[in-house]
Formats: structure tokens, sequence, C-alpha cells
């Protein structure tokens, strides 16, 4: 379902957004069951769970602003970029969201916020100085579709499992290592059962931190398919925005490895990944390392992108 009159549904998203959404019911039990045997509190359940979810999905959109430093801009500020957004709305026949700048070299783009009323669109200022204007407005129509689809959210609060699970591994594994002896001065088998315990409470965290990463980075995949296959056909030049590809990751091998680091934990929201795959991880095949990857190959969204302009009946 999309908030787009021109902006099309895509079923494939919609499903697997579903599906996720299912599978992560049945992580969040699972892993309130782990906190409940940790803590033996509801309300702590409660708080741990609940608040996490409350702060990432109520103010993903301030989180993610603040950990890029963009600001929100106004049409006077930012005329070039306002303008563009503008026109892809009215296109899309779909409320206009915030526009934000982020103060980088790192030339990319983002959308966030937990509903189409709360949306931000973010632009890089390396993306502005390197783009032309057909190309911006290709990238921002990818940006925009996110939007429409309502795939951040769902990807929000996959991710704040995954944040959840990893936080606990790590208690437990430093509880397990530096918390052995503590029952020396009782009886030793109970000091063993208890190990054991946490022992076991950190595997179930790892697997659960594991499944919930897998499906995030699965779903990023897809819906970074789906926001291009929008994209380019709400523009009607999909040959722009495979340009606009084409051209952002080029311009990444120049950016200092520091900044690229800085700004990977966003990878799975950013336009294209601000650490690119490795070589040979980029073909059509599939390989493990495709697994762990937030963004489709190159490759393949380009093909995707050329066999949209075929379709349309624009010889590139």
């Amino acid at each position: 379902m999309t908030t787009a009159g021109r902006i099309p549904a895509d079923r494939g998203l919609t499903t697997r957004m579903f599906l996720t959404g299912l599978f992560l019911v049945v992580l969040y039990a699972a892993f309130g069951a782990i906190l409940f045997a940790v803590f033996k509190s509801f309300v702590i359940l409660f708080v741990i769970i609940f608040g996490m979810l409350f702060l990432q999905y109520w103010f993903s959109d301030k989180i993610a602003l603040w950990g890029m430093r963009g600001k929100i801009v106004t049409p006077e500020q930012a005329p070039q970029l306002h303008g563009a957004v503008d026109r892809l709305c009215a296109l899309a026949d779909m409320p206009k969201p915030r526009v934000a700048i982020a103060n980088t070299d790192m030339p990319n783009a983002f959308a966030t916020g937990r509903s189409p009323k709360s949306a931000v669109v973010c632009a890089t200022s390396g993306l502005l100085r390197r783009l032309d204007e057909p190309e911006l407005e290709a990238v921002l129509a990818h940006e925009i579709s996110h939007v429409a689809h309502r795939d951040v959210a769902i990807m929000t609060i996959a991710s704040s499992l995954g944040v959840l699970a990893g936080l606990l591994t790590r208690v437990m594994l430093f509880s397990t290592m530096f918390g052995g002896g503590r029952g020396g001065g009782r009886n030793n088998q109970g000091g063993g059962q208890l190990i054991l315990m946490e022992m076991a409470i950190m595997l179930v965290s790892m697997v659960v931190y594991a499944i919930s990463y897998l499906l995030t980075m699965a779903l990023s995949r897809y819906r970074e398919l789906a926001a291009d296959r929008s994209g380019a056909i709400l523009i009607g030049r999909p040959s722009l925005l495979a340009s606009a590809l084409v051209k952002i990751t080029g311009e990444m091998s120049r950016i200092p490895t520091r900044d690229l680091r800085h700004a990977e934990p966003f990878n799975a929201f950013f336009f294209t990944p601000a650490v690119t795959q490795r070589p040979g991880q980029s073909g059509g095949g599939f390989t493990f390392g495709a697994l762990f990857s937030t963004h489709p190959s190159l490759q393949r969204r380009l093909a995707q992108l050329s066999q949209l302009e075929a379709q349309l009946g624009q010889p590139h």
C-alpha cells in the first residue's frame, strides 16, 4: 500500500514487509521471554522493549538526522532541492515531506520517519555538488518512493530488535567472563547451573540477533530495488537513475575511509551504501557475502533499470 496516487503499490515489497513483521512478532516474543528469564520482572521487560521501540519509532527521523549532522532547510535556504521535491510530490500526488541537508562530502541521500506525515528526505551537500538537476531528481524520486511505500517504519522496528539482542549478548558475555567465580562460597552445582543459564541466554540472544539481522538485510535489498523501480517510473527516465547510481558509486571511492566508516551504521537507509562491496561481491550471481549486504549489487540495479528503460520504449 502506498500514500501516493501515482506511485504504484509493490506487491512483492508489501508481502515481504508483512512476512518480516510476522517473523519479528515471533522474535520479539522469544526475546521477551529471554529478558523475563534474566530480570524476573514484567516492568523491566516492558521498559526495555517498549522503551526502545518508542525511542526508535517516534524519534527515528531525529536520530538519523543527528547521526548524519543533517538539518531541516527552508525553500529560501535550498531552493533547488525544495524545487525538485515539490515537482516530484506533484507528480506522485503525495504530501511533501520535510527537506534536509547533511553537511558531508559523501554523495548520498536517505529518507526517514515513522510515517509519511513525519517523513524527512535528506540529501548530502556532496550529492548536491556532484549531480546535475535531472540526476538529483532521479535520486530524490527513489527516496520519495520509500516514503510512499512506508518501508522505513518496518526497517526501524526490525533494526531495534537487532540492537536489543546485540546489547543483551554483550551483557551476558561479560557476565559469563567476569562473573564465573561468584558462586565460590555457595553450592558449586548451583553456581554451575547459573553459568549454564547465562550461556544459554547468550546463545539464544545471538540467534535472535542473527535472524533479525538477516531479515533486515533481505528486506533492505528488496526495498532498494522497489524504490528504484518506482522512482524510475515516476520520472519516466530510468537511465537518469542509472547515471546517478554510476556517478555516485564512482565518487564514493574518493571519500576518506574515516568518513565512510562514520556513515556505515546508516547504510540500510542510504541511496547507495557508504562502504561499497568488495570486488567479487558485486556480480550478478549469488554469494555468501550478499546475505549481509544492505543493497543489491550495482550490476543488478543497473540491469533492472535497463530493463525498465526498454519497457518504457526509451532506448539508451
